[in-house]
C-alpha cells in the first residue's frame, strides 16, 4: 500500500479512479455530501473541479493505492484568510468498500495529520455523521468531540442526520485542550 500526495496533473490522471471511489463511497452509505445513486458523470465533474483548488494550494489530496488500484483518499482544505493559516479542515476521507476493515482509514488520517503538522498547521477540524464508523475512527485517533448539530445533512438515502464536530491540535500545541 502506498499513500502519496497528488499533484494537479496526477489528479487529472486518476480522475476516473477517483470518480469510481466517490460513487462507491456514496453507494456504500457514507454521508460525504452526495445523494445516492451518485451519477458517475457528476462524480467526474466534482473531482475535476477540485483540480483548480489543488493547483492554487487550497486543497491537498492524498491517495492510497494497493494492488494497482485506488482504494482511498483524504483531503485537507486550507483557509485563504490571513488569520486562519494555522488551521485546516479534514474533508472527504474515503475508503473503497473493498479496502475497509484493513486500517486504511487510519493510515490516511495519520498521513493527513503528519503532513499538516509538517506544513506548520497546528489545528485540524472536521465534521462527520454522528454515530458513523468515521466518528469512531476520529475518537480512537485522539480527536476531540466538540458537539453535534441536529439534522445537519442528508445521508445518501436522503435521511436527515446530525453531524459531530471534531478538532485536533497538532505539533507544539497538541498538549493543550
Amino acid at each position: 500500500m502506498t499513500v502519496a500526495r497528488l499533484t494537479p496533473a496526477e489528479l487529472h490522471g486518476v480522475v476516473d479512479e477517483l470518480a469510481d471511489l466517490l460513487t462507491d463511497t456514496v453507494d456504500g452509505g457514507a454521508s460525504i455530501g452526495f445523494l445516492a445513486p451518485l451519477d458517475r458523470a457528476a462524480a467526474l465533474a466534482w473531482w475535476r473541479e477540485r483540480a483548480d483548488a489543488v493547483s492554487a494550494g487550497h486543497l491537498a489530496v492524498w491517495a492510497a493505492h494497493g494492488d494497482d488500484r485506488l482504494l482511498g483518499t483524504v483531503t485537507l482544505a486550507f483557509p485563504d484568510k490571513p488569520n486562519s493559516r494555522h488551521r485546516a479542515e479534514l474533508v472527504k476521507l474515503m475508503v473503497h468498500r473493498d479496502g475497509r476493515g484493513q486500517g486504511l482509514g487510519r493510515t490516511l488520517l495519520t498521513t493527513a495529520e503528519r503532513k499538516a503538522a509538517a506544513a506548520g498547521i497546528t489545528l485540524l477540524h472536521l465534521d462527520t455523521e454522528t454515530d458513523s464508523p468515521a466518528e469512531s475512527l476520529y475518537l480512537s485517533a485522539g480527536w476531540t468531540r466538540l458537539g453535534a448539530i441536529p439534522d445537519y445533512a442528508a445521508t445518501p438515502s436522503g435521511e436527515l442526520r446530525p453531524t459531530t464536530i471534531f478538532y485536533k491540535r497538532l505539533g507544539a500545541s497538541a498538549g493543550e485542550g
